[in-house]
């Protein structure tokens, strides 16, 4: 599996950032209440990024030869897989506090309880997205010495 592209989360943020900017003026140009996140969305978001990262210690650990005990590689893989959609989660949901944000600086009064519950969801998002990166970095395994192209057996490599 190869590591998130860098790339793909600035896209995503851009993306999320246009849809959450386009749902609030959609909704006051309906005349109808703009969406404010909650406090326990950014909450519940801390939270799932303390627990992938939590998760992935472990990993980290059996990598590096601090346990004795192995690590089960579905297990592994099922933490690389969670660290993943939190990274895209978290960049696609900075995205869409980005842009109610936006909309509130331009349209709305920043001063307001509203302002204080999209900051919160910012922060939620951008904690799970670095949660999310550094799982992923710590469930890496480093190159073996034996995994050296060799004549023989030709470029073939398994990544995780």
């Amino acid at each position: 599996m190869k590591r998130t592209n860098p790339g793909l989360l600035v896209a995503l943020a851009v993306f999320g950032a246009a849809v959450g900017f386009a749902v609030q003026t959609a909704l006051a140009a309906m005349s109808v209440a703009k969406i404010r996140p909650e406090y326990t969305l950014a909450a519940s978001l801390l939270l799932i990024g303390i627990l992938v990262v939590a998760l992935a210690v472990p990993v980290r650990r059996a990598v590096r030869g601090a346990t004795r005990q192995p690590i089960d590689p579905f297990y592994a893989t099922r933490v690389v897989v969670l660290a993943k959609a939190c990274a895209i989660a978290g960049a696609l949901l900075a995205g869409v506090a980005l842009g109610f944000l936006l909309d509130l600086v331009l349209r709305g009064s920043p001063a307001s309880d509203s302002l204080l519950r999209v900051l919160a969801s910012l922060g939620g998002s951008v904690v799970l997205l670095v949660a999310g990166v550094v799982a992923e970095y710590l469930c890496r395994v480093p190159p073996r010495d034996d995994d050296e192209d060799h004549p023989d057996r030709g470029p073939e490599r398994v990544h995780l």
